[in-house]
């Protein structure tokens, strides 16, 4: 049964299952998207007194906040109970340009430890890829109004031209950042 589970899911059964979320939610009238978990959880702490974009009726969002400790449950098991023994099959050039940036065992684990390891947050490049990349990136779901899976699951369902310019600006980033800032992180 583990194997079975631990396997990746083929597109026709991961893919109807979103739908089926997908319209769940819309016959709920909710939308989905993890970025507003964060402002729950501050108006669940008080944060409506010092500003007005906190000011919502959180028990009517606490579901988000069930969805996020889920995600991060299923992270959990996932690391741990679900991993896989063998080694990630990367191709040979990706490992060699991977070892050549500093990471020496790519592949062998889905993180590598050089940069997701305590050893690694205390460095330079930890600390810039860490701290000031979790602030560009929570600055930037507020800026765009949301975050990727919101933009990108619920909003271009509902063929919003905002979420589509603001999942293309993901993308654009995601590969300004792939090719042209994390080599210059990676060696530092």
């Amino acid at each position: 049964m583990i194997e079975f589970i631990s396997q990746p899911w083929p597109w026709y059964v991961s893919g109807p299952a979103i739908v089926l979320v997908m319209g769940l939610l819309l016959l709920a009238g909710k939308t989905f998207g993890v970025s507003d978990t964060l402002r729950t959880t501050c108006a669940i702490g008080g944060a409506g007194k010092v500003s007005e974009f906190f000011k919502i009726d959180w028990k009517d969002q606490l579901w988000n906040i069930v969805f996020v400790i889920g995600a991060i449950l299923g992270g959990l098991i996932a690391s741990t109970i679900l991993q896989q023994p063998e080694a990630i099959a990367l191709s040979p050039d990706t490992v060699d340009k991977l070892q050549a940036l500093g990471i020496q065992n790519a592949g062998e684990n889905f993180l590598p430890e050089e940069i997701f390891s305590w050893e690694g947050f205390v460095t330079v490049r930890g600390f810039v890829m860490m701290v000031i990349g979790g602030f560009l990136i929570g600055f930037g779901a507020r800026y765009a109004g949301g975050c990727t899976s919101g933009h990108a699951i619920t909003g271009l369902s509902n063929l919003q031209l905002p979420s589509l310019i603001a999942v293309i600006g993901f993308f654009i980033g995601g590969l300004i950042m792939t090719y042209f800032i994390l080599p210059s992180l990676l060696t530092l």
